[in-house]
């Protein structure tokens, strides 16, 4: 019995090992994004991104807890405008500041978790007419520190948020295009 215990405990070690040095081998940094292609021009999208309070009609994490604390600061829009937030453990924690904007065509955001995990990331919005329509892609990307390799062994983060952005574009295509 206690070999087989001993055998055991040296198969768990040896698992555990092996998943900590393939978290170690993957990338120091990510980047999450996805497009989608809507007929309305930059001008008309744009406001529903460049200011924070918008977010509410078509950012899929708005729903998620219907009693979200939200707070804005600075500007209605562009550069300085910030926006936090403090929900439910489907929504955390967090802040969001423009940094840059181009307008009609690009809005940056440095985007802070606070819960459940710390994160320091930035948002990338950007709108570019192509054949009368506007193709707009909402990324995300940041460093990639250990624990987020490791979390991300076990979850596909770029499927995971990536569905949530799709979801957000899907949502604001149908706004804009009414």
């Amino acid at each position: 019995m206690r070999k087989a215990l001993g055998i055991l405990g040296i198969i768990v070690v040896v698992a555990v090992a092996a998943i900590l040095i393939y978290a170690s081998t993957k990338p120091d940094s990510f980047r999450v994004q996805r497009t989608a292609s809507m007929n309305a021009p930059p001008e008309k999208i744009f406001p529903y991104l460049n200011e924070l309070e918008r977010w509410r009609e078509w950012s899929p994490y708005e729903t998620r807890d219907p009693d979200m604390k939200r707070a804005y600061a600075g500007p209605k829009g562009g550069k300085g405008a910030a926006y936090e937030w403090d929900g439910n453990s489907n929504v955390g924690k967090g802040r969001m500041e423009i940094t840059d904007v181009a307008t009609p065509n690009k809005i940056v955001i440095k985007l802070d978790f606070i819960k459940p995990f710390e994160g320091h990331n930035t948002a990338e919005l950007t709108l570019q007419p192509k054949d009368g329509q506007t193709i707009v892609t909402w990324a995300m990307y940041g460093p990639s520190p250990f624990m987020s390799k490791l979390i991300g062994t076990f979850i596909d983060m770029d499927d995971m948020i990536g569905r949530d952005f799709a979801a957000g574009l899907a949502k604001l295509k149908t706004i804009v295009e009414k």
